[in-house]
């Protein structure tokens, strides 16, 4: 009986703690893989979106600290990308299968259906964390959608020109925002960003080196990572008491 109980017993632990791979359609039929780090039903989501080129595996390390700060994760596939440590990108893989449009600006449809996805789990605001072109796409997102609660892009930039100028499309965004930029990044970063209201907005660069771009800031691999890590945890004690 005994090791019966603890066989159910490190189950569950897994079942709560533990990663899994789910899948949900975007609006335009396309079906979205994405891991689900599910800590808590009564704790909040951080939606987390990948950069060009990349997958769910950016979040791989990353996910497991946000999972100590108390939060669930969902980390997703957008249709515009391809692999990164080692995980394929399977939604963009089904996308040019499919041959369903697959811009950048397309997988905002992916980004809309991963917030309607949590909905399953709990419907407390979420937070969305981007890297690179995702994180302009989250911005854009959340300054119309009220199930947004708060914003963390690293690397924004203007991606989608022509067609949309991210400084346009968010002006009037009131959220609590993080921006993480790299040293060469942030001049153009912080006047694109000029719009936002400044008590809203915490825009962190390194203090020491050069940085990089994306989420890789968070990696253990770059050198201010602890640094970058320590602004991003004073933001999240802020938001959480507001």
């Amino acid at each position: 009986m005994k090791a019966i109980l603890t066989i159910i017993t490190l189950f569950l632990s897994w079942y709560v703690y533990g990663q899994q791979k789910v899948t949900f359609q975007a609006e335009d039929g396309l079906k979205v893989t994405a891991d689900l780090y599910m800590k808590n039903y009564q704790l909040p989501f951080i939606l987390l979106f990948h950069q060009g080129e990349s997958s769910r595996g950016e979040y791989t390390e990353i996910a497991a600290r946000l999972l100590k700060l108390d939060y669930n994760c969902l980390a997703v596939d957008l249709r515009a990308g391809e692999k990164m440590n080692y995980i394929t990108n399977e939604t963009a893989e089904r996308a040019k299968v499919q041959n369903i449009p697959a811009s950048y600006l397309d997988s905002q449809k992916d980004i809309r259906a991963s917030i309607d996805y949590v909905l399953k789990y709990n419907n407390k605001p979420v937070i969305l964390f981007g890297s690179s072109y995702s994180a302009s796409l989250s911005l854009m997102i959340a300054k119309g959608n009220d199930r947004v609660r708060a914003v963390i892009a690293f690397s924004p930039g203007e991606f989608f020109r022509p067609e949309v100028v991210v400084k346009d499309a968010i002006s009037g965004l009131n959220k609590p925002v993080f921006v993480s930029a790299s040293d060469i990044e942030y001049e153009y970063i912080e006047e694109m960003l000029s719009g936002l209201p400044s008590e809203n907005m915490f825009i962190y660069r390194p203090g020491s080196g050069k940085g990089v771009h994306g989420a890789k800031a968070l990696w253990s691999s770059t050198d201010s990572s602890s640094e970058c890590w320590l602004e991003l945890m004073l933001f999240f004690k802020r938001i959480r008491y507001e």
